[in-house]
């Protein structure tokens, strides 16, 4: 998660293997014991269908999806245009953080543990970068 000013704000922890965007956030913010997001504006993209289910919001912006034959109206491209727009934030923020080798280039660190130490080091290295 990240600010509109790209610094990061909260890492998961990460996963072994191929883990669903939706499955993590569920597995790390349980919707039984708190309103995580109700006083913020949350900006998803379409790896966040059926978010809405489970969580409340101050405001919840996910883009349209294209169903099968139908193709999306003018006004929803436009719609998901913007709203790509406000996201791209967040990819540049992931950016920030691949800026430092060690988590772009092909990891043979087999401790899950000290991955997880040097995400969190790379993301304070990444908002002291922004913050100076």
């Amino acid at each position: 998660m990240s600010t509109k000013e790209k610094k990061i704000k909260y890492l998961s922890y990460a996963y072994h293997g191929r883990s669903h965007d939706l499955s993590i956030l569920r597995n790390e913010f349980d919707a039984e014991r708190g309103l995580w997001f109700d006083e913020y504006e949350v900006h998803v993209d379409l790896g966040y269908l059926g978010l809405d289910k489970d969580y409340g919001f101050k405001k919840l912006s996910i883009p349209y999806k294209k169903k099968r034959n139908t193709p999306l109206t003018e006004q929803q491209q436009i719609s998901n245009r913007e709203k790509s727009q406000f996201r791209v934030t967040v990819e540049n923020s992931i950016v920030g953080l691949k800026r430092y080798r060690f988590l772009s280039d092909r990891l043979r660190c087999r401790k899950i543990s000290f991955y997880n130490k040097v995400i969190g080091l790379c993301a304070g290295l990444w908002n002291f970068v922004l913050t100076s």
